[in-house]
């Protein structure tokens, strides 16, 4: 009887990759630290960009195909991750995932206004809903993208941002309802409140305090976004 061959996992971003950034950071000689990097964090990274690219669509680019692109952004990971510090909080999963979209934005951002600045009307007629596809389904416009990378950040970084009492918990319920923005279908203010309560056993005016909080952080970064097209916390 043929033995089944033993499917390959489809977390690429495991644990030992997070331990082997860690390892590759406070290992001092150079020759083991590209050996660490070839055996346990290249394939990791090929994969979080590879993934990234197809995902949303980045597809706008100077260089000669999709393949060249990923290069570019393994390197630009490659350059960064010494800077990658465990003790904040945050995964290295996250934290280079983050690091990756916010490159391609960029990237992908200045080549598509080269496009317009060169494309014919027509082509520019056909691409003027220029937004990022998820999953071939989902169309993801700026705001929503923003959106995305604002709730990660405040994820990352909510103990630091609500370090009193149950503050990060009331955050965090907020933060659910951006998360599952798609599949919520309340818009009124009072109900959303409800929604809030329903998760956080807390009082309208601390829900309110909260909300305020976590509206500033939106605003400054979001027209920062809107006039420079660049995400910054």
């Amino acid at each position: 009887m043929a033995r089944k061959r033993k499917k390959k996992s489809k977390n690429y971003f495991t644990q030992d990759t997070e331990d082997a950034i860690v390892l590759y950071n406070n290992t001092p000689d150079p020759e083991v630290r590209s050996n660490i990097y070839r055996d346990r964090i290249h394939y990791a990274f090929f994969k979080l960009t590879e993934n990234i690219i197809h995902t949303f669509k980045f597809y706008y680019t100077e260089v000669d195909d999709i393949e060249h692109l990923q290069h570019e952004v393994i390197t630009f990971l490659l350059s960064k991750l010494d800077k990658f510090d465990p003790t904040r909080g945050a995964k290295a999963y996250s934290y280079f995932g983050t690091i990756a979209k916010r490159y391609l934005i960029l990237s992908n951002q200045k080549n598509y206004k080269k496009r317009i600045d060169k494309a014919p009307v027509s082509v520019l007629e056909e691409d003027e809903n220029h937004s990022y596809v998820i999953d071939g389904d989902n169309v993801h416009d700026r705001l929503s993208l923003f959106l995305d990378e604002y709730v990660e950040y405040v994820t990352e970084n909510i103990y630091t941002l609500f370090p009193k009492g149950n503050d990060a918990q009331i955050a965090d319920a907020i933060l659910e309802i951006f998360r599952k923005r798609e599949d919520i279908d309340v818009f009124n203010k009072k109900a959303l409140y409800i929604y809030i309560r329903e998760m956080v056993d807390v009082k309208t005016p601390k829900i309110t305090k909260i909300a305020n909080r976590l509206y500033d952080i939106f605003k400054d970064s979001y027209i920062f976004y809107i006039e420079t097209g660049y995400i910054k916390f």
